[in-house]
């Protein structure tokens, strides 16, 4: 199973905000970490995501993005702002959608390169979520391998948990410390659309 975890300034001794996510993608799946520089773009650009080609933004944050080799977006990652997110897997009654759409991976890194702080973040997995969806084959030997996303998006400030399944989502603000793993955990005390 996959975790994640943080702890926000209110919790740790030195103020510090602390996060945390292991892996537990297939075993010959090499993992990359790299960094991108932040980009300015022209109006109509593109950007090639795993499965799907959407609209670039006029201007993007540098990333440091650790996430599996044969994938476009990334499993966790930190952006120049200090927004930090963690994905997981979730298995939901939700069918999954196995062809097209954005993968969870890709949702986190547009969120890194497309926001300043894990508010913004949140809103922009929502937005896409609207305007693409979310699906493919989320498996490098296992081609059967899709499922829905949960993520915690954090700053020096803040930081929230994102559960979706479909285009269907719920977010939790966090007031100390929270992890996840692989299924939903937000009770009644959320924000959903």
């Amino acid at each position: 199973m996959c975790d994640t975890f943080v702890a926000l300034a209110s919790v740790t001794r030195d103020g510090s905000v602390l996060f945390g996510k292991n892996s537990d993608r297939e075993p010959n799946e090499a993992q990359v970490l790299e960094y991108h520089p932040a980009g300015a773009y022209s109006d109509g650009e593109q950007v090639s995501c795993t499965y799907l080609t959407i609209p670039q933004v006029k201007a993007t944050h540098a990333v440091l993005l650790c996430r599996p080799f044969w994938m476009w977006g990334a499993e966790m990652g930190v952006n120049d702002k200090g927004v930090v997110i963690g994905n997981e897997a979730v298995f939901t009654k939700m069918p999954v959608t196995r062809d097209g759409g954005l993968t969870g991976m890709d949702l986190l890194r547009l969120a890194l390169e497309r926001s300043s702080s894990a508010s913004e973040a949140l809103q922009t997995i929502v937005q896409l979520l609207s305007d693409h969806g979310q699906g493919g084959i989320c498996g490098y030997e296992n081609k059967k391998m899709a499922y829905h996303n949960s993520y915690i998006l954090a700053d020096p400030k803040e930081a929230w948990v994102l559960e979706t399944a479909g285009h269907l989502w719920a977010s939790l603000k966090v007031k100390d410390f929270y992890s996840i793993s692989n299924g939903l955990t937000i009770g009644e005390d959320k924000r959903a659309g």
